[in-house]
C-alpha cells in the first residue's frame, strides 16, 4: 500500500512524471456534457503523441454525441494518488480521415485498429489547454503544469 505522505516534487518534476505516465498508461477517464442530460464519463484507451491525446469510440455514443454538439471535455488518469487531469477541447475525426501517423499509433500501441473494423468509429484528438498534476497535500499549491495550451516553468 503506499503512503500519502510524500515530499513535494517540483514543477519540472511533476511534469516530466506527468508526460511519462501521458506516454505509458493505457486508459484515461473521459469527462463530457450533454445540454440536457448531464455530465457522461467513460474510461477510453489513448495514445500520447507528445502534444495531444487521441481516443477512439464509436460514432454512435455518447461521448462521440456529447463532443459533436460541445467539444470541452476533461480527462483524468486513473489514480487518485498521483493525480493528472487534463482540460481541453476535442476535434472528431471519422475513422476514414484521421491522419494516419495519430491511427497508426493508436493501432501500435492497442494492437487494434478501428480503421479496419465496420462499424463506425471516431476519433478524438485533444490539445491540453490546462494540466493539473499533485500527489497529496503537500502539492496542492502549485497543481497547474500548463495554463492557456503553455507550460508553466
Amino acid at each position: 500500500m503506499q503512503t500519502t505522505r510524500t515530499a513535494r516534487r517540483e514543477l519540472s518534476e511533476r511534469k516530466r512524471n506527468t508526460l511519462e505516465r501521458l506516454g505509458r498508461e493505457r486508459d484515461i477517464w473521459v469527462s463530457t456534457a450533454h445540454p440536457d442530460r448531464g455530465p457522461h464519463q467513460v474510461p477510453l484507451w489513448f495514445w500520447w503523441d507528445g502534444h495531444a491525446v487521441w481516443m477512439c469510440t464509436g460514432e454512435a455514443t455518447a461521448t462521440a454525441r456529447n463532443i459533436r454538439d460541445d467539444p470541452r471535455v476533461r480527462l483524468a488518469l486513473p489514480d487518485t494518488f498521483d493525480v493528472v487531469l487534463l482540460k481541453g477541447r476535442a476535434i472528431r475525426f471519422p475513422a476514414e480521415r484521421v491522419p494516419g501517423e495519430a491511427a497508426d499509433g493508436f493501432a501500435d500501441k492497442f494492437g487494434w485498429d478501428p480503421r479496419t473494423e465496420e462499424a463506425a468509429f471516431v476519433y478524438l484528438r485533444i490539445e491540453p489547454e490546462t494540466v493539473l498534476a499533485w500527489r497529496g497535500e503537500t502539492e496542492l499549491g502549485g497543481r497547474v503544469l500548463m495554463r492557456d495550451g503553455a507550460w508553466l516553468g
